[in-house]
């Protein structure tokens, strides 16, 4: 009876939870708010595969370096004719006296180890030095390019709201995106495709925008439009707003920290406001001091949203971004400033949309073949074993309860494979509780009475029960942590799967056999 004063309290508690997580289910908004998610061979959704721009992250680490080092040479007083592209990955620089190429050396060896001389020339009094970044760095910015693009719009999706998304890198460049459910799937491409590069530039006032129109842009600047979303393509072409600014941005979206919809109350209408780090906010206080009375355009992805004129210095590290975009448009835009921006552009080179009746159908014809087979399971114990057959079909019962419970539990995803091993896993616990009773069935063969066989057969059992399972559970956790999609869902289910079987067999049906044999006291053995 002390046997019985722990293993019926537990057993109740798991069934109660059990329950509870598998009524959302079913009765969607019960407390906990949990349900079982299905996969996107189910339910339906859409299947991307993108690929990562590498070399664009490579000319941004370049045009960083080209930036930097004119700081550089006005603080070492290194006088220079410009700096150059050449190549994707390389640099000239014209020195003005050819022996400052020591001074560039040193800047070099200071703040850039994986930036290497390449070849260095002098003609007519000009030093002509070609630099280039080591294929190593440039390796490291292309894998870094790819792993920071994967976070980044794992972050987007999950704020996003999709349920269970199936996010890998697949080879060295490219992504494979799952969304199951998706309701909106152009919504879901232009938030995860935007680069979200967030920039504030000076406009150039200096120069005339019609010239620059006309083919005639001043160095150092470019034309940027501000487009007004219509649906109809030709007045949106017709109604964008040149602005020529300047190509140097005096502060990037790196800053921020925080991005949300507001409300305009004078013109009622919705705006993103922006907060930035300590950092930042004394970045962009100094920008606006330094150009009062100038505009400045807020640049996303080369696109102007808005160009106002600063009027005064603006303290705190706040400002909103306006435009002529909704408010599902605005919160969309929120996201992906907060997620951060992309390393690199990205596009889109596999696109497949999975129908909800293709996974009407599945779901359908995996509820048959499970209940199909567990009934006829649930025949041939009661036929072949008797009593101890229907103590198992109980135990069986309630391991499908146990797995449903887990799945919601756990936020697991439920896929055409999972149904598989649920099936797989119907057999493995009638399999567990028939070496139970064949044990028990020699034991009686032997002339022990109905309560020795019963103890003897589980005892001696366990061993080999615990044995064949372990290894299996071993398996599925491998497959699960090395697999992908459709095999790490067989993994999950096949995983419950063999725990529940070992709760179920082990400790319920030997519940259930002690309470009849030991506190009822039956006096045959029904096997």
């Amino acid at each position: 009876m002390k046997d019985f004063s722990w293993r019926i309290p537990v057993i109740g508690l798991v069934l109660i939870v059990a329950v509870i997580y598998v009524i959302p289910t079913f009765k969607p908004g019960w407390w906990p708010n949990k349900q079982i998610n299905l996969g996107l061979d189910l339910q339906g959704g859409m299947h991307l595969v993108l690929e990562v721009k590498t070399e664009k992250a490579v000319e941004n680490t370049v045009e960083r370096i080209r930036n930097e080092l004119r700081d550089s040479f006005r603080n070492e007083k290194i006088r220079h004719k410009g700096i150059d592209y050449s190549g994707k990955q390389a640099l000239t620089v014209k020195l003005m006296n050819p022996d400052d190429l020591d001074k560039l050396d040193s800047v070099l060896e200071k703040n850039y180890a994986d930036v290497r001389t390449k070849s260095s020339s002098v003609e007519n009094g000009t030093r002509t030095v070609e630099i280039e970044l080591s294929d190593e760095w440039v390796a490291q910015i292309k894998k870094q390019a790819t792993e920071q693009a994967l976070e980044t719009i794992r972050n987007r999706i999950d704020q996003f709201g999709v349920s269970e998304p199936d996010i890998r890198v697949q080879g060295e460049r490219r992504i494979q995106i799952q969304l199951p459910g998706i309701q909106d799937p152009e919504r879901a491409k232009d938030l995860i495709g935007k680069t979200a590069l967030l920039e504030f530039k000076l406009l150039d006032t200096e120069h005339d925008l019609g010239a620059a129109l006309n083919g005639n842009v001043p160095p150092g600047s470019e034309i940027l439009y501000q487009s007004t979303d219509s649906s109809d393509p030709k007045q949106a072409a017709a109604q964008k707003q040149p602005y020529l600014v300047k190509k140097r941005a005096l502060m990037t979206g790196a800053y921020l920290t925080d991005a949300r919809v507001s409300i305009d109350s004078q013109f009622n209408e919705p705006y993103v406001s922006i907060d930035f780090d300590k950092k930042g906010a004394k970045i962009f206080e100094r920008i606006t001091g330094e150009n009062v009375k100038k505009r400045m355009a807020i640049v996303l992805d080369n696109k102007v949203y808005s160009a106002p004129t600063i009027q005064e210095k603006i303290p705190g590290g706040s400002a909103r971004i306006t435009g002529s975009f909704n408010t599902q448009e605005a919160h969309d835009l929120a996201i992906i400033l907060r997620a951060g921006s992309l390393p690199a552009p990205v596009e889109i080179i596999e696109e497949r949309t999975v129908g909800p009746s293709l996974g009407h159908d599945s779901i359908t014809k995996g509820i048959s073949s499970i209940v199909v087979g567990g009934i006829l399971v649930l025949i041939f114990m009661i036929i072949y074993y008797k009593g101890a057959g229907l103590i198992a079909d109980c135990a069986l019962i309630i391991n499908i309860l146990l797995i449903a419970g887990g799945l919601a539990m756990f936020q697991a995803t439920l896929t055409l494979p999972g149904i598989a091993g649920i099936i797989l896993t119907i057999g493995m616990a009638v399999d567990a509780n028939v070496l139970i009773f064949e044990r028990i069935r020699e034991e009686m063969r032997l002339g022990k009475t109905p309560i020795a066989s019963m103890t003897t057969g589980f005892e001696r059992a366990t061993l080999t029960i615990l044995d064949a399972n372990v290894t299996t559970l071993i398996a599925a956790l491998v497959l699960f942590q090395f697999g992908t999609g459709p095999v790490k869902g067989f993994a999950v289910t096949l995983s419950l799967g063999v725990l529940a079987s070992l709760f179920t067999a082990l400790i319920i049906s030997r519940l259930i056999f002690d309470y009849l044999y030991v506190s009822v006291r039956v006096k045959s053995l029904s096997i």
